[in-house]
């Protein structure tokens, strides 16, 4: 592995690339049928990220498929006023994406469905895009592991998107993000996302993720035993694996939210440069919404590295940006730096 943590990028813009979706935010016990009523929110992984990042002064250009009509235009102006470079995305296709999610959730409740076969962005193939015009002052790519759960076409041009970046000398990170829900298309996470992190030089995860989409084992007990130090120390043999079988890779990133008795617990680990870090517990008895945590604690990682702060520094802001993300409805952050900062960790 190479030794040297990410080396400081103070100019260049940030790219995000996903797929952009609506989610209708159904209240579960079906009043939303009497009312006629559903609250529909943008986002999608990956421009959450952007979002969040704009927020925070680091400049943002978010990267998508749409179709060429009269929404999409709403859509890129809205995105827009975000801050966030949104006015050449590629244009071709029918539909936008969305997926049903009952309000409070959690992404991966019985109650999530999708709605993305034949959107614009799942119709991507390889070819289609200018890379060299999409990363035009870019300095770095992120991605998620949810876009090549769609098929294998889309999994193919977010490899061909990791290796054109990689040429070009911009930094990558992933999101392992594992959606069961998705992955239909005859293939299984492990064959199609070790090809995407060969490329990349930022993976945040958790340790059950990367059993499922890299192939790296979680003892059967651990849940059991229920133990920190056991979840930390699988945390370490997970990055240090990741580290070793894909060489490019600097920073590994695990993160760890537990749901117990109405209340919930919060932390996080990093590994970067032989070095290991994890941060205390935070704790909260209620929370107003589960969505887009991980991809602020993701945005976290990325400002940090972007701005040349330290592992430590970068994983305490990344860890309390996303812990403060629960306790905002909406798919995205809204809470500046300094809020952040100075949020609590227990709620």
């Amino acid at each position: 592995m190479n030794k040297q943590t990410l080396n400081k990028r103070d100019s260049g813009r940030v790219l995000c690339f996903g797929e952009l979706l609506f989610r209708l935010g159904l209240d579960s016990s079906g009043e939303w049928l009497a009312q006629n009523q559903v609250p529909i929110f943008v986002g999608g992984a990956e421009l959450n990220v952007a979002t969040a990042l704009a927020l925070w002064d680091v400049p943002a250009r978010y990267y998508t498929a749409l179709p060429d009509n009269y929404l999409t235009d709403e859509i890129v102006e809205y995105i827009k006023a975000k801050g966030i470079d949104a006015g050449d995305i590629y244009r071709h296709g029918n539909r936008i994406g969305l997926y049903y999610l009952a309000k409070g959730a959690d992404i991966k409740n019985d109650s999530l469905i999708y709605d993305r076969a034949g959107s614009s962005f799942a119709d991507l193939k390889p070819g289609m895009i200018d890379w060299d015009k999409v990363f035009a002052e870019v300095s770095w790519l992120h991605l998620s592991a949810i876009c090549p759960a769609l098929n294998q076409n889309v999994a193919d041009v977010c490899e061909e998107a990791l290796i054109a970046a990689s040429q070009r000398g911009i930094i990558t990170s992933i999101d392992l993000n594992y959606r069961s829900k998705l992955w239909k298309y005859g293939k299984a996470p492990h064959e199609v996302i070790p090809a995407l992190v060969e490329h990349c030089d930022v993976v945040m995860g958790n340790i059950w993720a990367s059993d499922v989409m890299l192939g790296i084992p979680v003892e059967e007990n651990i849940v059991e035993i229920d133990q920190k130090d056991n979840y930390l120390q699988a945390a370490v043999k997970t990055s240090e694996y990741i580290a070793e079988k894909y060489p490019k890779c600097k920073v590994v990133a695990n993160t760890f939210r537990f749901d117990k008795d109405g209340s919930m617990n919060y932390y996080t680990a990093l590994y970067t440069g032989g070095e290991h870090y994890n941060t205390k517990d935070h704790t909260a008895g209620k929370i107003v919404n589960k969505v887009g945590s991980g991809d602020c604690f993701m945005a976290g990682l990325i400002y940090g590295f972007y701005n040349g702060h330290s592992p430590a520094e970068t994983l305490q802001f990344a860890t309390k940006a996303a812990f403060d993300k629960l306790f905002i409805d909406g798919d995205a952050t809204n809470r500046t730096v300094e809020e952040i900062k100075n949020s609590h960790t227990e709620r």
